[in-house]
């Protein structure tokens, strides 16, 4: 099973950059720990990030000839205001799920709305670099065998 990791604007900076909300690894250290994850359930786990609205659409698009069974991913301040993400997923038509670190809906109001929850599997919000690893196993135990 092939799964695509996406993460959105400055969660390159994971460990940097309110570590109060975002914790204090990196995203480096958060992938390895995902890929690992991936592997012992018997996966495989490519990981893109981007501050680029367009890249993350490329890579979107770029999962129908990598063969992705599902994606995870974290849209960052995108959630809130992509349309064009939206419609990738769609166009697409890859399940996926939405995480976020933080709860976005205990933050500003602003954040509160996502383009994207109300077509993904599930979204996992609030439990930090968890919230990852859970969307990656539900993930495998539903499409297992697909």
């Amino acid at each position: 099973m092939k799964i695509l990791l996406i993460n959105g604007p400055n969660l390159n900076l994971l460990g940097m950059r309110e570590s109060e909300i975002y914790g204090n690894k990196s995203l480096k250290n958060v992938e390895k720990d995902l890929i690992d994850h991936a592997t012992v359930n018997g996966s495989s786990l490519l990981t893109f990030q981007s501050n680029a609205e367009h890249e993350i659409i490329e890579s979107i698009h770029n999962a129908i000839a990598q063969k992705i069974d599902f994606i995870v991913i974290n849209p960052a301040a995108y959630t809130h205001t992509s349309i064009a993400i939206r419609d990738a997923l769609l166009a697409v038509q890859i399940p996926f799920y939405e995480v976020h670190l933080s709860d976005i809906y205990s933050r500003e109001d602003f954040r509160h709305f996502s383009y994207l929850s109300d077509i993904a599997e599930e979204v996992i919000t609030g439990i930090g670099v968890k919230g990852y690893e859970e969307a990656i196993t539900k993930g495998i135990l539903k499409y297992r065998g697909k």
